[in-house]
């Protein structure tokens, strides 16, 4: 069932309706999953399309990498938006306060116990922004590193990310290049669905 490409962070993900305006013009699912083989392929690491439910975080679609030692995850569950790369994206277009009112006190205990402080976070979302990608050593996994990369519509509200997730080494060691790739993709989605960047400041460091 096609996702509601004019996500609120506020509501719940919901079915497009039929004769929705985006559903005739653009299929957002079926481009994903054709961006997702590019870059499983390209990288050989493991590729994901991301996004918002309620408000917690999940992982909508996935191509796993082509190394021997795979990484996987589990679509459709619920992970607490702090905990993720993609958060820092997909809460961009709120202002602080809604952020944080946004998201559960509860969920900024990450999973080793200890506590993110809410306005580092809103901090790193207005970095994230800024840059136009996001990469971290995970929270949850603690081997992996993870990349995010926005995918906006028209207006520029990032409705979902790409992503990439690597063992630790491999995704320090290459980078650039991952983020070249993956900030390339989440553009080409993007400009798909009619949002352009005139500011020529996000992803401006790694255009492949």
């Amino acid at each position: 069932m096609p996702i509601d490409y004019c996500l609120d962070p506020h509501q719940p993900v919901k079915a497009t309706p039929p004769g929705s305006v985006y559903a005739e013009q653009f299929d957002l699912m079926r481009e994903c999953d054709r961006m997702l083989v590019r870059l499983a392929e390209e990288t050989r690491e493991t590729a994901q399309m991301c996004l918002l439910e309620g408000n917690k975080y999940t992982v909508a679609m996935m191509r796993e990498g082509l190394r021997p030692f795979r990484i996987s995850a589990s679509i459709g569950e619920l992970v607490s938006i702090p905990w993720t790369a993609s958060g820092r994206l997909l809460l961009a277009h709120l202002s602080d306060q809604e952020i944080l009112d946004f998201i559960p006190a509860e969920d900024f205990v990450l999973p080793n116990g200890e506590r993110l402080d809410p306005r580092e976070f809103t901090a790193q979302v207005r970095k994230a922004s800024q840059d136009g990608y996001f990469t971290f050593n995970s929270v949850v996994e603690n081997f992996t590193h993870c990349f995010a990369a926005p995918i906006h519509r028209a207006d520029g509200v990032c409705i979902a990310t790409l992503c990439l997730v690597a063992p630790r080494e491999d995704g320090l060691r290459n980078l650039d290049g991952y983020l070249a790739s993956l900030t390339r993709a989440s553009r080409e989605i993007s400009e798909k669905l009619g949002f352009h960047n005139s500011s020529g400041a996000a992803n401006s460091s790694f255009q492949g």
